[in-house]
């Protein structure tokens, strides 16, 4: 891999990518070019090679990629060829649905426990789990060798449970909503704010608007 820093909208594109190449893997598709990668994925075949190069030489010129090739190379860049376990904060709708969320397994998350300070969750079981307390915690963490950390909290406490993932020896966090959390340097953190996502369409359907009209 070359020392370059990888733009983030790179890693988002691999993901996607790998995701088009295994739904054409399951077709029984065994080589893909690049602009059939780009067109599958609506982004320009200059693009697709751009981001594969970052990460080396794929493919033959005038023949393609090898589709199961580039899905494991892809699966490897992306840290996805190991199972990672993780834990979840937070036992409420948000919280819930995140842990019975096939998606994560399927891309080799493992949520292997859940957390809740509130003693009517506390106990109770979302799908093979069970609610844990926060003073669990990192044990947990220790027994699992977790990583990373997802905080599905309310915003007021989303801090605090940021404060204390850390402590454990968390060095990845998921959060959601309009907040920005403290940490170390070396801890990395990516949040989701759904609101964000639909003020972006609604930002396109209006600018559609006013040009239509031009």
């Amino acid at each position: 891999m070359k020392a370059l820093r990888i733009p983030e909208a790179t890693v988002t594109r691999l993901s996607i990518y790998s995701r088009f190449l295994e739904r054409l893997e399951r077709r029984g598709i065994t080589t893909v070019s690049s602009s059939e990668i780009a067109k599958g994925v609506g982004v320009s075949p200059a693009q697709v090679r751009k981001d594969l190069a970052y990460f080396g030489e794929f493919g033959t010129r005038g023949v393609g990629y090898n589709v199961k090739d580039l899905i494991h190379y892809i699966l490897k860049i992306l840290g996805l060829t190991r199972t990672w376990p993780v834990v979840l904060v937070g036992a409420g709708n948000l919280g819930t649905a995140l842990c019975t969320y096939r998606g994560f397994r399927d891309r080799g998350f493992h949520i292997v426990g859940i957390f809740d300070n509130d003693l009517t969750k506390i106990g109770k079981r979302v799908q093979d789990l069970e609610v844990l307390p926060l003073e669990r915690l990192p044990e947990v963490v220790e027994e699992h060798n977790v990583k990373i950390g997802i905080i599905a909290v309310p915003l007021s406490a989303v801090q605090d449970t940021a404060d204390q993932l850390v402590a454990c020896g968390i060095r990845a966090l998921l959060t959601f909503g309009p907040v920005v959390v403290d940490v170390p340097e070396e801890v990395v953190v990516r949040n989701v704010d759904l609101a964000v996502k639909l003020e972006i369409l609604t930002f396109n359907l209006v600018f559609k608007e006013i040009h239509s009209v031009l």
